[in-house]
């Protein structure tokens, strides 16, 4: 406020001073306007610091940062395209519903992911999505999330605990059914009779077990087709190139076919092929599973067969787990992804269509 003896009023309203008071009478018509508004701005600050704020209506940018969901997501890597469009879609939707995303990346060490996991509790996110590097060896790190109230949302690939309660549900393809159509579309092709060489996923991973096992179950209806070489690709195409170098040295004139558990080991199995001066989708026949655009490239250009798709794109089916789990709501334990099969002869018609 200014009093009456203060500097500034005195320089805002010069004039005759009439007892004791500065006279405003004479002062020019803008110096009464320069009053007015002074008296204006006096009346509105008072009026504003002695009224309470509306409910609603103050501090609305603090509410909404309060109220903001953080998520911690531990992915595996990114040793595929598949697992890049996965993390993509988990990171675009989080955009998309306002999430606040921890991402930590654990170079498909398992080690690296339970680090990040108990990080997110110390930092008592709301939710963790998870996508685990293997099956086992969760337990301990679970049970510390359940603890401390944290629901945890299982992604692409299970986990084996002896308390499902550990996570509030798994969305995920069924890695088994893979196996088992990328094996009925192989037979046919090889007519009942043939070799196979497999490339497996990383030791210990769902994905590796259960293609293996799908794949296994329709063989034993079909007993001149035989997997006569298996070894880990580790899911990587530089892996894949280097094991199928090892088949092709080993057995090189009694291999029909390739089946890889994923398309990256199976793009870096036509790299090995093409180099030993044989033909890729010809002279041996492949099949592997994700359906990544580079896989159907490889149909397009005849050197890859067949794909199996596995769809990525789990963000929004994550997401909303998250917002039931949150809510209060019951999830169902599993919940799968339908996938579907795709060879050459479709390959050139869809491949504009992909997503990923």
């Amino acid at each position: 406020m200014l009093s009456k003896d203060n500097g500034a009023w005195r320089r805002m309203f010069p004039g005759r001073m009439v007892s004791g008071r500065r006279s405003i009478i004479r002062t020019h018509p803008g110096r009464l306007w320069n009053l007015l508004v002074l008296l204006l701005g006096i009346a509105a600050f008072g009026g504003g610091c002695a009224q309470e704020p509306a409910p609603g209506a103050g501090g609305v940018a603090e509410e909404d940062a309060a109220k903001q969901v953080t998520v911690g997501f531990s992915q595996i890597g990114a040793e595929s395209a598949w697992r890049t469009a996965e993390t993509e879609s988990i990171r675009s939707e989080a955009q998309k519903r306002g999430v606040n995303l921890k991402f930590s990346d654990a170079q498909q060490k398992q080690e690296n992911q339970i680090k990040a996991i108990r990080a997110f509790i110390a930092q008592k996110v709301d939710a963790i999505i998870l996508a685990p590097v293997v099956e086992t060896g969760w337990e301990p790190v679970l049970r510390e999330a359940k603890a401390a109230g944290i629901p945890v949302i299982l992604v692409d690939r299970g986990v084996k605990v002896s308390d499902e309660d550990l996570y509030a549900t798994l969305i995920a393809s069924d890695f088994v059914e893979e196996g088992r159509m990328a094996a009925r579309w192989l037979v046919e092709k090889l007519g009942g009779r043939g070799n196979i060489v497999e490339l497996q996923g990383t030791p210990g991973a769902a994905p590796a077990i259960d293609r293996k096992k799908g794949f296994e179950e329709v063989l034993k209806d079909y007993p001149d087709v035989k997997i006569i070489r298996s070894q880990s690709g580790d899911f990587t195409r530089a892996k894949g190139k280097e094991v199928m170098e090892a088949f092709l040295k080993a057995s090189g004139g009694d291999i029909d076919a390739v089946y890889a558990h994923n398309d990256d080991m199976a793009l870096g199995a036509i790299q090995a092929i093409e180099e030993a001066g044989l033909k890729p989708g010809e002279e041996i026949l492949i099949v592997s599973i994700d359906g990544v655009r580079g896989a159907f490239e490889a149909m397009v250009a005849g050197k890859l067969n067949c794909t199996v798709e596995c769809n990525p794109l789990l963000g929004p089916a994550a997401f909303d787990a998250v917002e039931k789990v949150l809510a209060g709501e019951t999830l169902e334990k599993k919940t799968i992804v339908q996938d579907r099969l795709f060879d050459q002869s479709v390959a050139a018609s869809v491949i504009g269509s992909r997503k990923y």
